[in-house]
C-alpha cells in the first residue's frame, strides 16, 4: 500500500472564534474561517481547484460553500463521519491532490448548533427515524455521559485507582486543558478552573462531573492543500502531512463479553497504522504535540494509552508528573481540547489541525511548545464499544 507521506502540504489555515456565536451565521463562520486560510496560503478563492465541506447536520451540499465563498463551478463535496467530519475532509482533499485531480484544494468543517436550542448533541438517529430495534445497545436512556462513565468506573476498577485517586487524575487532565484554554483567544472557554473546583462540582454522570464533560459550541475552521513540489512557491514554512488514517469499528465492543470498556479498539488500531504510514517506531519519543478528542475526561485519560503515549494502566502517573502539560514532553491538547473550545462537529478535527499548524511553525503565542517537529489530531466519534476514528500526523 502505498503511502501519502510528504506528497502534499498544508499552506493556510483558518479558524473562527468557537461558541456560542449567536451573532454569525452559518454563512459568516464559512467566510470567516476560509479567508483566514486564503490570506495565510496567499491566495483567492478563484484559485481552489476543488473543495470539501465536513458538517453533521449543518450543510445540505457543497453549495454551502459555492455560494457565499464565490466558488464557481468547482468540484464540491460534503463528507460526515461523526466526530472525525472535519477531519476526513482534509482526507479526501489531501488524497486528491497526492492522486494529481486537482493542485490547490479547500477542507473547511463547520457547524452550527447552538441556534437550534438542542443542549447536547442531536439525536440524528431519532431525527432519521431510524429503527432502534435495529440497535440494541441504544435505548431512549443512552447517553454519552453514561457511556464514558462506565469506561472511568471500568478503568477505575481494572487498574486498581480508588475513586477518589481516579476522580483526581480525571479533574489534572481538566485543570492543564483550562489553563491551556485560557491562553486562547477563539476557545469558547477561556478561564483557569482550580482543582477543588472540578472535584467538587455537580455530578454529571458518576464518577464524571460538570468539567469532564466538553461543552457544544459553533465554530468553523478551514486548510488550503496543495502538492509538496509546490508548497514553497506559498510560502516559506508549510506543513507536510505524513500520515492521514480512519479505523470504523464493527460494534464488536457491544457484541463481545471480553470487551473490558478501558480502551477504545479503533483509536489503537488507527494509530497503529498511522505510525507506519508516518515512519514513526515510538509515538511517545518522537510525537511532539497532539491534539485529541477530549470529549470526557477519561477519554482523554485513555487516548494516552491507546496512542502509546503512556503504557497500559500507567496514564496516571504521566498526569501526575506533568507529561502532557504544555512544558512536558508530550503536551497534548495545547489549545484546551474541546474542553475549552467545545465541539462543533464538523469544525473540530480541522480546529485541531489549526492549533497543531500554528505550533509547528512557531506561532503558537503564549501556547507555544518548544522546538515541535511531529504533530498528531485525533477524533473520536461514537462511543466506547463501537467508534469512528480519525489519526492525522503532519510534520515540518
Amino acid at each position: 500500500m502505498e503511502s501519502i507521506k510528504d506528497k502534499v502540504a498544508i499552506i493556510g489555515m483558518g479558524c473562527t472564534k468557537f461558541g456560542e456565536n449567536w451573532d454569525m451565521s452559518l454563512t459568516d463562520m464559512v467566510v470567516d474561517a476560509a479567508y483566514e486560510a486564503f490570506e495565510d496560503a496567499g491566495i483567492e478563492p478563484k484559485d481552489v481547484q476543488a473543495a470539501w465541506l465536513g458538517t453533521y447536520m449543518s450543510g445540505l451540499s457543497g453549495q454551502t460553500l459555492a455560494k457565499p465563498l464565490k466558488l464557481a463551478y468547482i468540484p464540491i463535496t460534503r463528507v460526515e463521519n461523526m466526530c472525525a467530519t472535519g477531519s476526513d475532509a482534509i482526507r479526501n482533499a489531501a488524497y486528491a491532490v497526492a492522486a494529481g485531480v486537482c493542485d490547490i484544494a479547500l477542507a473547511l468543517g463547520v457547524e452550527k448548533l447552538k441556534d437550534n436550542g438542542y443542549s447536547g448533541l442531536p439525536d440524528t438517529e431519532l431525527m432519521q427515524g431510524l429503527n432502534f430495534s435495529e440497535n440494541t445497545y441504544r435505548s431512549r436512556t443512552f447517553t454519552a455521559p453514561g457511556h464514558f462513565a462506565m469506561m472511568a468506573t471500568a478503568y477505575f476498577n481494572k487498574y486498581g485507582l480508588s475513586p477518589e485517586e481516579g476522580k483526581r487524575a480525571l479533574a489534572m487532565i481538566e485543570v492543564k486543558n483550562h489553563h491551556n484554554g485560557s491562553l486562547h483567544p477563539k476557545a469558547h472557554f477561556q478561564q483557569e478552573v482550580t482543582l477543588e473546583t472540578i472535584l467538587n462540582a455537580p455530578i454529571i454522570a458518576w464518577p464524571l462531573g460538570l468539567f469532564d464533560c466538553c461543552g457544544v459550541s459553533d465554530g468553523a475552521a478551514a486548510a488550503i492543500i496543495t502538492r509538496k513540489d509546490l508548497a514553497k512557491d506559498f510560502r516559506p514554512d508549510p506543513v507536510y502531512i505524513k500520515a492521514l488514517q480512519i479505523a470504523v469499528g464493527p460494534q464488536e465492543g457491544y457484541m463481545s463479553t471480553e470487551y473490558d470498556w478501558t480502551y477504545v479498539e479503533e483509536t489503537f488500531r488507527a494509530g497503529q497504522v498511522a505510525y507506519q504510514e508516518a515512519g514513526i517506531k515510538n509515538p511517545r519519543q518522537e510525537i511532539s504535540i497532539a491534539e485529541v478528542h477530549d470529549c470526557f475526561s477519561i477519554t482523554e485519560m485513555v487516548i494516552y494509552e491507546d496512542l502509546q503515549f503512556s503504557s497500559r494502566g500507567r496514564a496516571k502517573d504521566d498526569i501526575e508528573a506533568g507529561f502532557f502539560n504544555l512544558d512536558g514532553a508530550l503536551p497534548v491538547n495545547t489549545d484546551g481540547g474541546l474542553k475549552c473550545f467545545g465541539h462543533p462537529i464538523g469544525a473540530s478535527g480541522l480546529r485541531m489541525m489549526y492549533e497543531v499548524y500554528k505550533q509547528l511553525q512557531g506561532k503558537g503565542g503564549p501556547r507555544q511548545i518548544k522546538n515541535p517537529t511531529l504533530g498528531l489530531t485525533h477524533n473520536l466519534g461514537g462511543t466506547p464499544g463501537s467508534a469512528t476514528i480519525s489519526v492525522l500526523i503532519v510534520g515540518n
